[in-house]
């Protein structure tokens, strides 16, 4: 039976008591022939798939994901964007049989599909362990990042930031995934796994680097805490908050509507400081 290790494909699954087909086996997206494509980069082939024209719009999946998760945002950004998505290391067409796996790794992996590309700089969205990668792609290479927006993101894995029943959940399925004999698929699993039960290791003052302008997203049922969520919007300078109400961590897929359209509009309007007496607009 195949291992499956990751927390945020969970809430989209279909539920196992009715016999619907999931929008995300049959959706084009993520396996199209036509679109997709891979370049050699850093050791591995990397798959990725662009849509529409216009600014470019990066954007990243979330661990154990891929392109089709985000089936509800490529036709909404296509329509104005050049939109780019790309399997992450190690995840669906992107395969990688080295032992390590790294948020660094996955992100200098998109700054050189970007230069593949000839693309100086584009605006970014990022869900879950792709939030972690836009904010290091900010960080590791500022100029190729317009705008960012986050959802879902943590800069650590403990019980500071995460939900203590996920993390311990997390942490029991590490261990007893770690005690079983070795394959290739538990070997990919584990790799996996350890991002989300061992890594990130971001500082909050490290994101006072982050140069352009940040919208923080999370739910307020996330798996991450909201308030290690309003931790990141306040140490990025140019930033503003999101916590989404009654939402858990897909907010790309239950608030799809709104997901899209409040991003569109932070992408298309100046950032806007607010101070002083602007405070009580």
């Amino acid at each position: 039976m195949k291992i499956v290790t990751i927390c945020f494909l969970l809430s989209i699954w279909v539920p196992i008591h009715t016999d619907a087909q999931s929008p995300f086996d049959t959706t084009l997206y993520g396996r199209n022939d036509q679109v997709g494509k891979y370049i050699p980069t850093r050791g591995i082939r990397l798959y990725y798939e662009t849509y529409g024209s216009g600014d470019p719009l990066l954007i990243i999946h979330g661990n154990g994901g891929s392109i089709n998760n985000f089936l509800y945002q490529i036709p909404y950004f296509s329509k104005h964007y050049k939109v780019i998505l790309a399997d992450s290391r190690s995840q669906g067409k992107s395969i990688d049989m080295g032992d390590s796996l790294s948020y660094e790794m996955m992100t200098d992996d998109l700054n050189a599909l970007l230069d593949s590309l000839h693309q100086d700089s584009c605006y970014v969205i990022g869900w879950s362990d792709g939030g972690i990668n836009g904010l290091l792609l900010a960080m590791r290479h500022p100029e190729k990042v317009k705008k960012l927006a986050v959802t879902g993101a943590n800069l650590t894995s403990d019980t500071t930031a995460v939900d203590p029943w996920v993390y311990a959940w997390a942490k029991s399925l590490n261990d007893s995934l770690s005690k079983l004999r070795s394959t290739p698929e538990l070997k990919h699993q584990l790799k996996l796994l350890h991002l989300l039960s061992y890594e990130p290791h971001i500082r909050p003052d490290q994101l006072s680097t982050i140069q352009c302008p940040t919208l923080v997203i999370g739910g307020d049922h996330d798996i991450l805490k909201p308030k290690h969520t309003m931790l990141i919007a306040d140490h990025i300078p140019q930033s503003y908050l999101w916590i989404i109400p009654n939402s858990g961590h897909s907010t790309p897929i239950h608030f799809k509507d709104v997901f899209n359209e409040t991003i569109d509009h932070f992408f298309a309007n100046p950032y806007r400081k607010i101070e002083k007496f602007g405070r009580f607009d």
